[in-house]
């Protein structure tokens, strides 16, 4: 077991391979679709980002050396306004290809989160880069809310929606495993791969 605290030091990341298992400790946020859209589309393909410069300042500070987490929570808010995760289940993370490459780029994101493993794009960003992809538990959506300490703040919740919202969270203890390295390996691209060959032999008889 690999006990990673964030932020995450880039010797952290060479020194985790697929397959190993890692516990987080620290802050992260999450986000899904609209936040990346969000992300990409007014922080990294503009000349020079000139809206919501507070926020992107908040931002560069949780994601640089951070971890993104796939999740459409679960919450509740207690008397007193404050926000606590009922379930917190990793989401699909395919549906982020097309955004993830540039935002590890650009914030320095050194881990993402997710279920079902990500494209090619995002494998080589995170060599480039060096960062890694982790497969959270499926299915294990309480499980894993307990990890999350803390609701430490949530941004766009009006605008996006409770599952589509960033929310940064303080998580202790946060259970995963490698399955995109910086070192060039993918459990999910050798599987398909594997599949693929099967798929052929079959066909031919």
């Amino acid at each position: 077991m690999h006990r990673v605290t964030i932020p995450i030091a880039d010797d952290e990341i060479t020194a985790l391979h697929v397959g190993d298992h890692v516990s987080l400790t620290g802050v992260l946020t999450t986000a899904r679709d609209a936040a990346h859209k969000f992300l990409v589309e007014t922080y990294i393909q503009v000349d020079e980002p000139t809206q919501e410069l507070s926020l992107y300042e908040e931002l560069k500070g949780i994601l640089k050396g951070g971890a993104i987490y796939h999740c459409g929570p679960v919450v509740a808010q207690d008397e007193d306004g404050a926000w606590r995760f009922i379930a917190a289940g990793p989401t699909t993370s395919i549906r982020e290809e097309v955004y993830e490459p540039e935002v590890i780029e650009h914030f320095g994101v050194k881990a993402v989160i997710g279920k079902g493993g990500m494209g090619p794009n995002t494998l080589k960003a995170n060599r480039e880069h060096k960062a890694v992809y982790l497969s959270a538990i499926g299915g294990a959506a309480s499980l894993i809310a307990s990890a999350v300490k803390e609701v430490v703040t949530v941004f766009k919740k009006e605008e996006f929606g409770v599952p589509e919202a960033f929310w940064v969270i303080r998580v202790e203890d946060f259970p995963a495993v490698v399955t995109m390295d910086a070192h060039g390996r993918s459990i999910h691209a050798e599987v398909e791969a594997k599949s693929k060959e099967r798929l052929a032999q079959l066909v031919a008889g």
